[in-house]
């Protein structure tokens, strides 16, 4: 399982990491717009907004903490309303085959890297919890 988990960790890393670089380099790589319509206003909506760089640098943020293996869980964390968008712009607004792997792909890697700290979030998930204080 600890295999699984590296090999989990390292791709989520990699992925992020790649997804974050590639909007700031963009004489090297170029930032995919998708092909259908709807998700190709999409993204330049958020780049025209400047909120795409800012999603972009904690991609790349998140991206350089998984593979460093420094703090994970905040990483793991940060990354869930980014994976919320992936998925949405991947299954609702492209659609096709490809991208529907990769928006099933990106939260379940997310939730994977999550689950060893499942005793420190279930707390957080109670209705009425316990005051500390």
């Amino acid at each position: 399982m600890e295999k699984l988990y590296l090999g989990a960790r390292v791709v989520f890393g990699l992925w992020f990491t790649y997804a974050g670089i590639e909007y700031f380099l963009p004489q090297v790589f170029t930032q995919p717009l998708g092909e259908m319509p709807a998700a190709q206003n999409f993204i330049l909506a958020l780049i025209a907004s400047h909120i795409f760089a800012v999603v972009k640098a904690l991609e790349l943020v998140v991206g350089l903490l998984i593979l460093a293996n420094r703090w994970v869980l905040a990483a793991a964390l940060l990354a869930l309303p980014m994976t919320g968008v992936i998925v949405w712009w991947n299954v609702v607004l492209e659609g096709t085959p490809v991208p529907v792997v990769f928006g099933i792909v990106t939260p379940a890697l997310n939730l994977f890297l999550l689950w060893p700290y499942r005793y420190l979030l279930c707390p957080l998930l109670q209705v009425d919890p316990k005051r500390a204080w």
